[in-house]
């Protein structure tokens, strides 16, 4: 059976970009026809300045809108990532199998370490080498597929580069997984800034739908959307990509096209009421599962308990093997 590794960083609140582009389809595809593993890779938020007791929390409200959005524990691996150590343990045998080149050479990296520069921080060595880590969390379970967005294609480009490295130099160890796309609404934009993707950690949450927003804050969001200087509603990213990316969420909210949606309207003022009402309605099952879910927190504990132990067994043979082939003496 295909099997399936992805991962959602708890550096900011789950948003509605978050849960069409990625969420969804692992709720309603990947954990059905694949052998799947989700988790909530905390180690990842720790490679820029960051609050611990906000990470853990985050690390928890993520969990817990995974299983609200319709993660069933019965049918895939749910953990976060920190409670596996073969997480850490592959993590510096990529090091050791990367370039110093190649970590420099990611998008990522130069684009963070910029902005953490110009905000006066210093740049952490864990950002540099962090698509190490991310390799690690693929190829620690035999992964097939890597369902990402297009700002990580790159590092699973590396994972591949490293995979077969290894495997040349030491010996068969690592399946080659691949990177798979999801086809709509995988990129829905900021409200405010139609050019940039819906982010979770971006300053101002004014263009961002969050999960966890109540009925009134994603209606006032989404009726103060940007648009465009034109009047006609049409389809077209680059000419109008305010109108673009509402009729984009608009159709992953109903199931229409976003083209064939655009001729039913004639006013921004009607597409985005509607809009609206559809990212309500399609988030209100998740906000009230959420409800329930963290007033029992002991049944998340569990899940997620369960869900590491799974997860160790399949990744110590793994990793195990891997500290053989290059050469490591096993203990006891």
């Amino acid at each position: 059976m295909t099997r399936i590794f992805s991962g959602i960083k708890p550096t900011g609140h789950l948003t509605l970009g978050n849960y069409l582009g990625a969420v969804r389809r692992w709720v309603e595809v990947d954990q059905h026809r694949a052998d799947a593993l989700f988790s909530v890779v905390d180690l990842h938020a720790l490679t820029v300045e960051h609050d611990p007791a906000r990470v853990r929390r985050l690390s928890r409200q993520a969990a817990t809108l995974l299983l609200a959005s319709g993660l069933d524990p019965e049918r895939c691996v749910l953990f976060v990532q920190s409670h596996v150590d073969e997480h850490a343990r592959l993590s510096y045998l990529m090091e050791c199998t990367a370039t110093d080149g190649e970590m420099r050479r990611m998008v990522q990296y130069k684009e963070k370490s910029v902005r953490a520069r110009e905000a006066g921080q210093s740049v952490r060595l864990s950002l540099l080498t962090y698509p190490a880590l991310m390799a690690a969390d693929i190829l620690a379970y035999g992964t097939d597929e890597v369902p990402v967005g297009e700002d990580q294609t790159q590092h699973v480009e590396l994972t591949r580069d490293l995979a077969v490295r290894f495997n040349q130099r030491y010996g068969h160890v690592f399946t080659v997984p691949k990177a798979t796309h999801p086809a709509v609404a995988a990129r829905v934009m900021d409200l405010q800034d139609p050019t940039s993707k819906m982010g979770k950690s971006h300053d101002s949450g004014a263009g961002i739908v969050y999960l966890l927003d109540e009925a009134e804050a994603v209606r006032r969001k989404v009726l103060r959307a940007v648009t465009d200087s034109g009047r006609e509603v049409v389809y077209d990213r680059e000419a109008s990509p305010g109108v673009a990316n509402l009729l984009d969420v608009l159709a992953a909210a109903t199931g229409g096209e976003p083209g064939a949606l655009a001729g039913a309207y004639d006013s921004y003022g009607a597409l985005k009421k509607d809009t609206a009402e559809a990212v309500v309605e399609l988030l209100r099952p998740v906000r009230e599962r959420h409800a329930e879910l963290a007033a029992d927190p002991g049944y998340v504990d569990g899940v997620l308990r369960a869900g590491a132990e799974r997860a160790r067994g399949m990744a110590r043979p793994v990793v195990d093997a891997a500290y053989r082939a290059v050469g490591l003496l096993p203990a006891g």
